[in-house]
């Protein structure tokens, strides 16, 4: 049974499968992912397919599986790019390491720890007691803020002046 010329035949589905080459089962998830039907069947009724409308739907599904298989290839490519520059950055990281140039994150987050609290023990300890001993009498606002001023430069010259070094190598001191 055929159309006009050129514009494929118009096939069963047992026809259509036959003439692909194809089994059954093929033709029907072809059909599912989107393979033209000029008639659905069903109850009795034939399927009905244009042979030249399902061969160049299945040209341009092989054209679309391809380019999908080239750009998961290229993928991979540049997901083994992407390893290598990660392998060659931690080995980077690991000389510098070694070479005492990196601190892990652990010993970073107790040094902090550590100069936190010797900034709390300074502004706490001496820095009230010496404020309030100098503001006993003051009277203004000005005067006020500048002696609070004073008192927090000197608390935060004591903290720059402390020798973090020593702080940090007293910690790492086993207790007696």
């Amino acid at each position: 049974m055929s159309t006009r010329k050129g514009r494929g035949q118009i096939l069963n589905r047992t026809s259509m499968a036959d003439y692909l080459g194809i089994a059954m089962p093929t033709l029907d998830e072809w059909v599912r992912r989107g393979c033209p039907v000029r008639e659905r069947g069903g109850r009795g009724k034939q399927w009905k397919f244009n042979s030249a409308d399902v061969i160049r739907w299945r040209e341009q599904d092989i054209r679309e599986e391809r380019a999908a298989l080239s750009a998961n290839d290229h993928s991979i490519d540049e997901l083994k790019k992407r390893k290598l520059a990660a392998e060659a950055e931690l080995a980077e990281l690991d000389a510098a390491e070694r070479r005492g140039e990196v601190i892990p994150a652990d010993q970073v987050e107790r040094g902090w720890m550590l100069i936190s609290g010797e900034v709390r023990a300074t502004l706490l300890g001496a820095f009230p007691p010496r404020l309030a001993r100098r503001l006993i009498g003051v009277d203004g606002e000005t005067a006020i803020k500048r002696i609070v001023i004073e008192e927090v430069e000197l608390a935060l010259q004591v903290l720059a002046d402390a020798d973090i070094d020593e702080v940090l190598a007293a910690d790492a001191e086993p207790a007696e």
